[in-house]
């Protein structure tokens, strides 16, 4: 199938603290740290745009893997759709500031299921016979989209910024793709909608329903079960499972409910807020930064997004040349 060569994650220069969020909502600072669960946490300031993160994310990988531009034959942006320019493409616009002439680029619209979507659709056009290599770029501007002054949202307070860029090859990777499910539930389609404000766009929550947290333990446990069986895996066999940081209790509990060990997840809540779709390419950066991959490890990228979808991707660490 394939995998990936290399991934490098980048973080804005701004921070926004519970104490802002709290000054402008009205709602208490203990409060907002039982959803954030971190002071401050990383988001887009004036004069930031998330294209250029996932550039500078992008001139890491290559740099890491010695990889040329010319290269490259497809660049795919991953995010909500909603760019730092309407009607407007950043894969392209990384593309020409890496020098990337040849390469497909285009742009992938599944919130923060985005990025495995898009590293599945690179893999797939890679094994149809596509030469080179396809970089994937995950990037969104989720925290500039919080309102703050509307304490009904403070559920959204935990959203921040980050960007990663992901090298896939079809050989010579670092981790191999060995499976990916995913699903979506179409009933849960308009529970949050974006409002367009003068200045910019701002979720909401379009109407209250309860049951979204069951639903998220209900879909990961069967994409689990799903991608295990098609590999002939058991839960002991999973080094890591590596999930979205958007609800710590919800991780928590899937993790009791699955039977992984908590020390075979990664918790970043107590710095990071939820990163978008770089959540899980954050984590996984870090066990490598950490050296606490072994060859041969199994490792599982759960990863869900509004409207509302979930899956479950699988790989292999196979250490063949440095990420």
């Amino acid at each position: 199938m394939g995998g990936i060569a290399g991934l490098e994650v980048a973080f804005p220069a701004s921070r926004v603290s519970a104490q802002h969020m709290s000054a402008l909502s009205g709602v208490p600072v203990p409060d907002i740290l039982k959803i954030t669960h971190t002071g401050d946490f990383p988001v887009l300031g004036p004069g930031e745009q998330s294209w250029e993160l996932t550039l500078e994310a992008a001139r890491a990988v290559l740099k890491r893997t010695q990889v040329e531009p010319a290269a490259i034959r497809q660049v795919i942006f991953a995010g909500s759709g909603e760019w730092d320019v309407p009607f407007w493409s950043p894969a392209a616009r990384v593309a020409a500031e890496l020098g990337v002439e040849r390469a497909h680029c285009f742009e992938i619209a599944n919130f923060c299921n985005a990025g495995m979507t898009a590293i599945q659709v690179g893999l797939d056009r890679i094994a149809a016979g596509g030469a080179g290599y396809a970089l994937v770029l995950i990037g969104d501007r989720l925290g500039t989209m919080v309102d703050y002054g509307d304490p009904a949202s403070k559920a959204l307070f935990n959203l921040g910024d980050a960007a990663a860029a992901v090298l896939l090859a079809r050989d010579g990777y670092a981790f191999e793709v060995l499976h990916s499910a995913m699903r979506t539930d179409p009933s849960w389609s308009d529970y949050y909608v974006g409002e367009h404000r003068p200045d910019r766009v701002v979720i909401r929550r379009a109407g209250h329903r309860g049951g979204l947290a069951a639903a998220y333990v209900k879909n990961f446990a069967s994409l689990i079960g799903e991608t295990l069986g098609a590999l002939g895996r058991e839960v002991p066999d999973v080094a890591f499972f590596l999930i979205n940081q958007g609800d710590r209790a919800m991780h928590e509990r899937l993790l009791r409910e699955t039977g992984i060990p908590a020390d075979r997840s990664v918790f970043n809540y107590d710095r990071l807020g939820h990163m978008g779709g770089a959540d899980t390419m954050i984590a996984l950066r870090g066990l490598m930064d950490d050296n606490r991959l072994r060859p041969g490890d199994l490792v599982l990228l759960a990863t869900s997004a509004m409207g509302f979808s979930w899956g479950i991707t699988a790989l292999e660490y196979q250490p063949h040349s440095q990420v």
